[in-house]
């Protein structure tokens, strides 16, 4: 973990432990967000406060073809209004001089100038950023982002005023190319871009393209990349756990790319479900995020059971071993069997749990449905009626890929 060191000539801070660098950003970004927060407070105060209810993150490597795609994901989610461009908004002189770079500019800078352009009324339906966030204190800033506006809505749930702050549906959309390709596509930009401006010029018709220096330097066009690479991409990834994460391959025509994009922006629930009904069942987890972690939790189990329940774990493996794998073995091809046990081992529930999580271990899927049977036994002396004991059957459904076999003709 990268850290920064006390400042030895201080003695003051000489037996101060080193700080992470993560931690830095992170309270940097929080400087840097109440900051701003305070100042759009101070302009239009916190009730009045109308931000897009979806907006579209988006960001990819240079040439990776945002601005062919924005016109589509625009017209595929029903927005109307022109996407903010990040780098329209930064015209300083200063800005625009790193921008030909192939740097960045300041965070605070960049983080307000978006925020204040999302307040804008034309984008209260959604917006697309193209452009935001690429640093790491912006993430961090687009956190805290959403945070608030979560906030702000629980806050007004309920009251008056709870239409104007809706659930904020956040998308991070990455389109990627690898270094090679992107940097062919800069250059070929560049010459296009050359070539019709002299076209223009000659002509006297039409308007001239912008030309960016990293699209006619073969250097400068690596050093983009290898600034996207490192200060956006690898922080963008860290939003993967926190919100909509799309990644999408931009390598190919942009037909391919098209149906990439469709395939990630199809239906979700969580996020067109009526924000009533979403606030009543978004405390149930998504199977998607369940099943992340199914598998560490699955290896965990079976440790535990090795090393805490021994005799109990042995003997459910063997019954499966001596019982189970044979009736399996006899519907390899349609790879599915009942078999139905009255085995004492799963009176003990967590004896069921070891059966289910070994047969998963395995590649197979068991599902188990306990029967309770009434067996008579004798008929009672006195009464004449008849006694009976109750039987545990247990019901195993046990499915799997079966074989393939070849029909003749």
């Amino acid at each position: 973990m990268a850290t920064k060191q006390a400042d030895s000539k201080n003695p003051a801070k000489e037996d101060k432990a080193e700080v992470p660098v993560e931690d830095i950003e992170v309270k940097d970004a929080q400087i840097i967000f109440h900051s701003i927060w305070s100042s759009l407070e101070a302009e239009v105060g916190s009730d009045n406060m109308r931000f897009p209810k979806e907006i579209f993150w988006l960001n990819g490597a240079p040439g990776a073809g945002k601005g062919t795609q924005t016109e589509f994901i625009m017209e595929f989610r029903d927005l109307t209004e022109r996407p903010i461009v990040v780098s329209e908004l930064l015209n300083s002189p200063m800005a625009r001089k790193k921008i030909d770079a192939g740097l960045l500019v300041g965070d605070r800078e960049v983080t307000e100038l978006v925020f204040l352009k999302l307040l804008d009324p034309m984008y209260e339906s959604g917006a697309i950023v193209d452009g935001f966030p690429r640093t790491e204190t912006q993430v961090e800033c687009l956190k805290l982002f959403y945070q608030r506006l979560s906030e702000l809505r629980s806050q007004h749930l309920g009251t008056a005023k709870e239409v104007q702050f809706p659930k904020p549906q956040f998308h991070i959309i990455m389109l990627f190319v690898d270094e090679a390709e992107s940097v062919r596509r800069q250059l070929v930009r560049g010459q296009k871009a050359m070539a019709h401006n002299a076209e223009v010029e000659a002509s006297g018709v039409g308007q001239k393209w912008e030309v960016r220096v990293t699209d006619l330097d073969e250097e400068a066009a690596h050093r983009r990349y290898k600034t996207f690479k490192e200060s956006t991409y690898d922080s963008l990834t860290t939003l993967r756990e926190v919100f909509h994460y799309h990644f999408i391959n931009a390598q190919g025509t942009v037909i391919e790319v098209q149906q990439r994009i469709i395939h990630e922006l199809q239906y979700q629930s969580s996020l067109e479900l009526d924000e009533a009904t979403y606030d009543r069942i978004s405390s149930i987890p998504l199977a998607n995020k369940l099943s992340l972690h199914a598998r560490q939790l699955l290896v965990d189990r079976l440790y535990s059971y090795e090393k805490k329940h021994s005799d109990l774990f042995g003997q459910v493996v063997d019954l499966i071993k001596i019982k189970f794998i044979p009736i399996v073995e006899k519907h390899s091809i349609s790879g599915l069997t009942y078999i139905n046990s009255e085995d004492s081992v799963f009176d003990d529930p967590l004896a069921i749990a070891m059966l289910i999580d070994v047969f998963t271990e395995r590649g197979f899927t068991a599902v188990v449905d306990i029967r309770k049977i009434e067996v008579p036994e004798r008929v009672d002396r006195e009464t004449f009626g008849i006694v009976t004991r109750r039987k545990n059957v247990y019901r195993v459904r046990i499915s799997f890929t079966g074989s393939k076999i070849r029909r003749g003709l």
